[in-house]
């Protein structure tokens, strides 16, 4: 069991840095963001890009690692569930899909797969619908860095039935696109609620990880009518998650490179990745972190 039983959710959102201190471009600004008001009296921008609450803190985090050109998905997701300099290691970002050279890296480095290794109880929170599995099932390969270190390793991954069993959480929170974009008839759940069944598979587990996508969608402007619902749902899913981290119950939230908290452009940005530690060893957890690449050995450090 890692140190002191303690249990460690990991929430990954895609495409989040800490941005400007313009509440035009910021959406964290323009709609307002609870979960960082609540917690640390403020919103972080570049101005103040380090914040500390009661047991959480917040810090910016490079993406870059030496490397010019934007951040890209593969390489940073790769950084951060590996522990490696992967934008070095091929000298170049990549995205959004990891290089095939990483690959290998992914199978034997990644996170789950250390937990795994010592025998612990680890599980990927998220659900996956049909249509997902009908395209691994036909032998496609471009996989995220998530799952890619779920199925090299033999992890299960979830599906339908296990959303409506609450065992597991759809992508986005509420189960709504499910429903609207994919044909499903699942009840709709609160953020709350979502927060609660993600909770309660933390305390089951030793490592339990859940990845959000739709904010690196936003920042694309694919979803651009629905941005202010979209981060309100995530920050009230946030926030519930937030409050009950404790002594014995590490959240830690990051992401690969910014994108969303600019909304004057449409591409991934040179800002900061945002990254949060809350509850046990949280002070360590953050100020150990500098790079991407930190975050994997700072959890084996001062969690395991």
């Amino acid at each position: 069991m890692s140190k002191k039983g303690n249990h460690i959710l990991f929430l990954f959102l895609d495409g989040v840095g800490i941005g400007r201190n313009d509440s035009d471009a910021n959406p964290f600004l323009k709609f307002g963001f609870k979960t960082f008001t609540n917690f640390f009296g403020t919103t972080p921008t570049l101005d103040n890009p380090e914040l500390a609450g009661e047991k959480i803190f917040l810090k910016a985090v490079d993406p870059l690692m030496g490397i010019g050109g934007l951040p890209q998905s593969g390489t940073g997701q790769t950084s951060i569930f590996c522990g490696v300099n992967a934008p070095q290691l091929i000298g170049q970002h990549f995205g959004p899909f990891p290089y095939s050279t990483l690959v290998p890296i992914i199978e034997k480095e990644n996170i789950f797969k250390y937990f795994l290794d010592r025998g612990e109880k680890v599980v990927f929170a998220n659900a996956y619908p049909k249509v997902f599995f009908d395209y691994i099932n036909s032998g496609k390969k471009r996989l995220s860095v998530t799952t890619l270190s779920c199925t090299l390793n033999g992890m299960y991954l979830n599906g339908y039935e296990d959303v409506v069993k609450g065992k597991a959480l759809t992508a986005e929170i509420t189960n709504s696109r499910w429903n609207s974009k994919l044909g499903y008839d699942l009840p709709l759940i609160t953020p709350e609620k979502a927060a609660e069944t993600l909770l309660r598979l933390a305390h089951e587990n030793t490592f339990t990880a859940f990845e959000y996508f739709l904010t690196d969608h936003i920042g694309h402007g694919r979803y651009d009518e629905e941005t202010e619902v979209t981060l309100k749902t995530l920050d009230r899913f946030l926030s519930a998650i937030f409050s009950q981290s404790g002594d014995e119950f590490t959240v830690i939230l990051c992401s690969d490179h910014g994108n969303v908290e600019d909304l004057s452009i449409k591409t991934h940005t040179f800002n900061p990745s945002l990254y949060i530690a809350a509850g046990n060893n949280a002070a360590l957890l953050c100020k150990e972190v500098v790079t991407l690449s930190d975050i994997k050995p700072a959890i084996i450090k001062n969690l395991c």
